[in-house]
């Protein structure tokens, strides 16, 4: 990590509190960051003198006010310099790596990706350093390295199983940091994009959020009181059981009629190609459902009102403000959302308030800039898993 960004380190918890608070809302007034953390005077003084000295903190001018007033005022809104340190993000899919490159508030400053040719760990990890230097050219400011994985991580630092990639006991982020020489923070991806979209995005300011994530698989994230809650079933089979439909498709990858069997892309494939006898992609069979064509408008029905029992039913339970609906195969609301607002609709209370499902439309740079979040949190602020 560079020298600056180390000066940062450690952070108490009331310092780290201060520091996360201007970063996610800031600028804030002294005044108004003392009430979000139910601070004195002298205490926030305290807290947030060493993170001024230190470069972490700086005082700005207030929107809106002339020279002479912002001369004349004893205390001006305190904000984090965002450009002042660079992250790197990194998310690893079966056959590609996508890396961006953020600032400290997490917006993406450049991209960059490279083919997959290879599962071998040591020969994964010369691709992430390779694609490493070629950004710290433009960007020498790098202080971290955060990396997304589909599967279970453990101690945001070893790949203990990816289905995606046949890897089981990994040492990733030791295997990145002894070649690049920066630190690194290794984490499921779908939590990390949870951790982003909780910090900077759809989440941000709530207590009670949902991300659920379609595409390849099914991911799901629920953050309880601001923060997100980790479990030790993540990204260990969800939707896999989840029976959606008992009397659903069966196919290669979750129960009949699951969550997965009816809602992902392979499942989506595989049920048209076994019908068919030929290759679609997922673009493709959404048209072809738009255009009324037959076998794929069942399919994609089938998929709508799957997607609409689920997020009612999460609704339900979990009771969140709002639901965010990510991932590579959230067209499917393009084609059939009238669909999925009817079933979530006919799965709730007459009574109870519209679901809030927000949908966007993302890619996998998203998911490499979830895992930069990461970096910031644990490399920049020490912040750490409730």
């Amino acid at each position: 990590m560079t020298a600056g960004a180390a000066s940062w380190l450690p952070l108490s918890s009331g310092e780290r509190s201060v520091a996360i608070e201007v970063l996610v809302h800031g600028p804030l007034s002294r005044t108004d960051l003392a009430r979000r953390l139910d601070l004195s005077a002298g205490s926030l003084t305290r807290l947030t003198k060493p993170l001024i000295e230190s470069g972490l903190l700086v005082e700005v001018p207030e929107a809106g006010a002339s020279a002479e007033v912002r001369q004349g005022r004893p205390s001006q809104p305190l904000d984090v310099v965002a450009e002042s340190r660079s992250f790197l993000g990194f998310k690893i899919t079966e056959d590609m790596v996508y890396s961006v490159v953020t600032t400290l508030r997490s917006d993406i400053v450049a991209r960059h990706d490279r083919p997959l040719t290879t599962h071998d760990p040591a020969e994964v990890a010369d691709l992430l350093a390779e694609m490493t230097d070629t950004l710290l050219r433009d960007h020498p400011r790098i202080a971290g390295v955060g990396i997304g994985v589909g599967g279970l991580v453990r101690d945001r630092a070893v790949v203990g199983e990816s289905p995606f990639l046949h890897w089981r006991e990994v040492p990733l982020a030791a295997l990145v940091e002894r070649r690049t020489g920066l630190p690194v923070v290794v984490e499921n991806d779908v939590a990390a994009l949870v951790e982003a979209e909780t910090w900077f995005g759809a989440g941000r300011g709530l207590d009670r959020f949902v991300v659920l994530t379609i595409g390849a698989g099914i991911g799901y994230g629920l953050v309880l009181g601001g923060k997100r809650v980790p479990y030790a079933e993540e990204d260990r089979g969800f939707g896999r059981h989840w029976i959606v439909r008992p009397d659903g498709p069966l196919t290669p990858d979750g129960a009949r009629g699951s969550a997965v069997s009816l809602l992902t892309i392979p499942s989506i494939r595989y049920q048209i190609h076994a019908a068919t006898g030929r290759e679609h992609g997922y673009e493709e069979i959404l048209a072809l459902a738009a255009a009324k064509d037959a076998m794929p408008a069942r399919v994609i029905d089938e998929a709508a009102r799957a997607l609409g029992t689920l997020v009612a039913q999460i609704a339900n339970f979990a009771m969140p403000q709002k639901i965010l609906l990510a991932g590579e195969g959230v067209g499917l609301m393009d084609v059939a959302g009238k669909t999925v607002e009817e079933t979530i609709r006919g799965h709730r209370h007459p009574l109870a308030a519209p679901v809030d499902l927000e949908t966007k439309v993302s890619d996998f740079h998203d998911w490499a800039r979830g895992a930069a979040v990461l970096a910031i949190q644990v490399l920049v602020l020490g912040a750490v898993e409730a």
